[in-house]
């Protein structure tokens, strides 16, 4: 038998951080979160352009909330397991989307 590896998958999202993450979280979650929204929101100019510094602010929330309303999740403010996953759902086709371009 034989096991191939990959160095690195690209297009694959990192997995739900196992922890929700509202205003006034931090770090490279957060971060990668903030950067697929970012993307989402160039197809999508409903939800605000945010900057991915980490920090969960205001700003965040208030896209995080868009970002709910135009999926149909609950309007919260907070990414929790379902926005996760729906953020990285809609990433991925969007830049599946942007590399066909």
């Amino acid at each position: 038998m034989y096991i191939n590896t990959a160095e690195a998958i690209s297009g694959i999202p990192s997995s739900w951080p196992g922890y929700n993450l509202a205003q006034g979280s931090t770090g490279d979650k957060v971060r990668q979160m903030q950067e697929q929204l970012a993307v989402i929101s160039g197809a999508y100019p409903a939800i605000p352009k945010i900057t991915a510094d980490g920090i969960y602010g205001p700003a965040t929330a208030a896209a995080v909330r868009k970002f709910q309303s135009v999926f149909g999740l609950p309007q919260t403010g907070i990414v929790d397991y379902p926005t996760w996953y729906k953020i990285s759902e809609i990433y991925v086709g969007v830049s599946r989307i942007a590399e066909l371009n």
